[in-house]
């Protein structure tokens, strides 16, 4: 889209060193914007906004580009993965297209399955309370390790509501 940023005056483009750089704790990225926009920008940032070691950092992950695109292909192939094996559950009603580190699932209880993965330790978002993003959770596409474990956690979720659901239906 930054070819687009001088057509959209509006139009900001943010890409971040984080997961694909491996530089997430520097909280450092760029922004795309037309001339005008980058001057607002100027006017309101601190003039050493990014420190020496900071900068160093990328410098040295800039050489490294390779690895960089390897670690978005991993990122692509765990997200299909991960949407694939999101599909099978039940209270999955919707995953939204993505082309991030992360997808949005529709859920039918976005609140329960946020707080039984806390307590899983599981960090998600939850979007719920997101304009157009009732019962939504952001998932962060992590690794196959990470992903196994969000999987096991949501299946353990579905087999104790299905043993809740058949005690209840006893009584």
């Amino acid at each position: 889209m930054v070819s687009e940023i001088n057509d959209f005056h509006n139009l900001v483009v943010l890409q971040t060193f984080s997961k694909a750089w491996g530089l997430a704790g520097l909280r450092v990225g760029l922004a795309f914007a037309n001339e005008e926009t980058i001057k607002l920008f100027n006017r309101v940032k601190p003039p050493y906004n990014v420190s020496q070691i900071a900068q160093e950092a990328i410098l040295q992950a800039l050489k490294n580009k390779s690895q960089v695109k390897e670690t978005i292909a991993e990122i692509v192939s765990e997200r299909e993965k991960l949407i694939e094996n999101l599909r099978e559950f039940s209270f999955v009603t919707k995953i939204y297209p993505s082309d991030a580190n992360f997808v949005l699932v529709k859920t039918t209880d976005a609140e329960k399955i946020y707080k039984f993965l806390l307590d899983e330790k599981i960090v998600v978002r939850n979007r719920n309370n997101v304009e157009l993003c009732a019962g939504c959770l952001r998932i962060t596409v992590g690794t196959i390790e990470e992903n196994k474990v969000l999987l096991n956690s949501l299946e353990k979720l579905t087999a104790e509501n299905t043993e809740k659901l058949s005690t209840d239906k006893h009584r």
